[in-house]
């Protein structure tokens, strides 16, 4: 039967659009490039880490703000008793403060104050509306800083704190739906996967990531040289945290664990570590002098006494005995990634994880890119400038991510510049900032250099120039970024519309690109061989 002219145009037509060539967004190769700028790394549930009464206020309450941003009971009066808040802040246990919190906020929040609470939730939403698409929650623990500190209200489990904090991110989650509509209509969603991630930052709104910074993984301690985990306990462990929705993790964090050695702190707070990490293995960190470029941060004291002694020292840490007597720097801890370190590594890969190298020894870190690079492992990120410098062109080779801490706009600027100077050419480039936000850090101060003049109020978002923001208000304070630095997170779009005054618009665009480098090094760890 012959077929009508009618029926062959269609059918012509069709033929020809199947011929033509498909654009990549629509060929599933790439999917359409998303724009916005990430914090690869805050903790806005640290209020319930530390036996819970470390931290003061939270990121929300149903009861609402005087609820949420109150002072610790035991920093009433002038906060003379807040010993943590003071040698943190002051670098000794002697201090006072206002403890006031809602309404008049005299003393905190504050760049430089460590144990308020510095993410409530409309802070972090003035920041989603500015541009920021993506946020990288890490549930964090520490038992050994847990059982220092004499006030509890939970358990310094660490397992146990993490899941507890997954549990307030969902309940957080639910709290700004109530308020946004309803169920899955709130611009704060927890994301399992890249495609999700990407659907719901498509979609206008902050696309929150779980990961998992603790210093004893699955209690992988290291209790006098010898392991307190096995290789069943890492399975359950890594395969726990995917069920709680967890991404991004690391495998070691400022003790020394079963899995890795860690890149010392320095100075006063790597002494205070440092006794720390004694009390919790049994050992003080065991330093060599570096033969190579990567090193790790310097221990203090140092100098002619380790050098003579680091024979006896060497003996000394084979027999399990340890002193803090150190050789002359550049320090590397001599404990790289154990064979525990490695399986867990690898299941993490097998797992489709992002591997956190920071807080890695010098050791551990050149070890586990190693093994990233023989298993063209993508899924690898710095997210907080811990990690040795000379190692970024490997990260960068593979796939992976930089993001720098959160340091006032001229010094955080020129970090950019040279970490940019480090990428591999041939793969796009974005960049971001880890705040750490409640991670007993502090946040970005006044900006003292840089060549430009104070940010002036109001300002167009650089991100989105469609938002105009003024000073930031709550209660009865405003804050100001040139003389009160990132007080909270409400003033990460001051603090990089000043960037913008460094950096220029090359860096806008490099964070910008944030969302997108981030998403595709994720879908690259998702897609990778396992």
């Amino acid at each position: 039967m012959p077929v009508r002219r009618a029926t062959c145009v269609p059918i012509l037509l069709a033929l020809l659009l199947a011929l033509l060539p498909v654009p990549r967004s629509q060929a599933g190769d790439q999917p359409p490039p998303v724009r916005g700028y990430v914090d690869a790394h805050s903790h806005l549930m640290a209020y319930e880490a530390f036996g819970g009464k470390l931290m003061c206020g939270k990121p929300f309450d149903p009861r609402g703000i005087q609820e949420a941003l109150r002072d610790c009971p035991d920093h009433a009066g002038n906060g003379v008793l807040a010993w943590w808040e003071n040698f943190t802040r002051y670098g000794t246990p002697f201090g006072t403060h206002d403890p006031t919190g809602w309404p008049t906020f005299k003393d905190w929040p504050a760049y430089d104050s460590r144990t308020h609470q510095q993410v409530y939730y409309t802070w972090l939403e003035r920041s989603w509306r500015a541009g920021q698409r993506i946020l990288v929650n890490h549930l964090v623990a520490n038992r050994q800083l847990c059982d220092i500190y004499p006030l509890k209200g939970n358990p310094c489990d660490e397992t146990a704190t993490i899941r507890l904090q997954a549990q307030r991110m969902h309940e957080m989650e639910s709290f700004i739906d109530g308020r946004s509509g309803g169920p899955g209509k709130g611009w704060f969603r927890i994301v399992r996967d890249s495609a999700e991630a990407r659907r719901v930052i498509q979609d206008g709104k902050l696309a929150v990531v779980l990961g998992i910074e603790t210093s004893e993984p699955f209690g992988c301690r290291l209790v006098n040289g010898s392991p307190a985990c096995t290789r069943a306990d890492i399975d359950r462990g890594l395969d726990e945290a995917r069920s709680l929705g967890v991404a991004s993790m690391f495998v070691c964090h400022k003790y020394d664990n079963a899995l890795c050695g860690v890149r010392f702190d320095g100075g006063v707070a790597g002494a205070f570590v440092n006794i720390a990490n004694f009390l919790g293995t049994g050992r003080f960190w065991q330093a060599e002098t570096c033969t190579g470029p990567a090193h790790d941060n310097t221990i203090a004291p140092a100098g002619e006494v380790g050098d003579a002694l680091a024979p006896i020292l060497k003996l000394l840490g084979l027999a399990g005995i340890t002193l803090p007597i150190y050789p002359s720097a550049p320090h590397c801890n001599v404990r790289g990634l154990s064979d525990l370190g490695e399986y867990t590594l690898r299941g993490m890969m097998k797992r489709h994880m992002i591997v956190e190298i920071d807080h890695m020894s010098a050791k551990a870190a050149g070890q586990t890119l190693g093994i990233l690079e023989e298993a063209r492992y993508p899924g690898v990120i710095s997210s907080h400038s811990w990690m040795d410098a000379t190692y970024l062109p490997r990260l960068y080779r593979l796939g992976g991510m930089v993001t720098g801490y959160g340091n006032a706009a001229d010094r955080f600027t020129s970090e950019w510049r040279r970490n940019k100077a480090q990428r591999d050419p041939s793969r796009p480039f974005g960049y971001g900032y880890g705040l750490d936000a409640n991670g007993m850090g502090a946040l970005p101060e006044p900006r003292t250099g840089g060549g430009a003049g104070p940010l002036q109020y109001p300002f167009t978002s650089p991100i989105d120039p469609s938002v105009k923001l003024d000073r930031l208000s709550e209660g009865q304070r405003t804050w100001d970024l040139n003389t009160d630095g990132v007080a909270n997170y409400g003033l990460v779009p001051d603090w990089i519309a000043d960037m913008r005054a460094i950096g220029g618009q090359e860096l806008i665009d490099d964070m910008a690109n944030g969302a997108e480098t981030y998403l595709r090094m994720w879908r690259a760890a998702e897609t990778a061989p396992s």
